[in-house]
């Protein structure tokens, strides 16, 4: 009978295994290795190709424009860091009635140096606005000449009197703030 089955008849099927050994045979499918290898190597060709023709595309539009002068581009004192900047950076300099005083690649004190003797110059000169001609500044010598031009009378009466005590008072701790209470010596 061609569809009966009889227990204990092993038939086998077309497979990979041999059951009769007692190993796995290992079978290597040749054909999907190389169609991986080969599909590999065209997707590096293709991938080569574009960024050879990016690479190109990219020059040319460096090479048209490096004739023309880009609007974007910053100039020199907007590329440099803000204020304040360190002795060593490009642009380090003080300000002064002459001018820019570049203090680029010298010595630490020099920026103090340069001011001093910026102030010095205000001290022994003074400063005089450039609009209007009006002295801003002056040295401590003609100001005091100058008060004592004026003729300026001393304050005298109670009112002197209540200044003077006023001048005298402290704020102290014991009072939290809020009084004057202790009166210097």
């Amino acid at each position: 009978m061609p569809g009966l089955k009889i227990m204990g008849a092993t038939k086998h099927e077309k497979s990979f295994v041999d059951f009769e050994k007692p190993y796995e045979q290992n079978i290597i499918g040749l054909k999907g290795i190389i169609y991986f290898a080969v599909g590999i190597v065209l997707l590096i060709l293709i991938t080569f190709g574009l960024m050879w023709a990016l690479m190109n595309v990219l020059e040319d539009g460096i090479q048209a424009t490096k004739g023309a002068d880009n609007p974007m581009r910053m100039s020199e004192m907007e590329r440099l860091p803000p204020e304040p900047r360190l002795q060593s950076a490009p642009g380090f300099k003080v300000e002064s009635a002459n001018g820019p005083v570049n203090l680029e690649l010298r010595e630490p004190q020099a920026e103090y140096r340069e001011l001093h003797k910026q102030w010095e110059e205000i001290w022994k000169n003074g400063v005089k606005d450039p609009k209007t001609g009006v002295m801003t500044s002056m040295p401590i010598d003609m100001a005091k000449s100058r008060v004592l031009q004026q003729n300026l009378k001393a304050r005298s009466g109670e009112d002197a009197e209540a200044a003077h005590k006023e001048s005298r008072l402290i704020i102290s701790d014991s009072s939290s703030g809020r009084l004057p209470s202790e009166k210097r010596r």
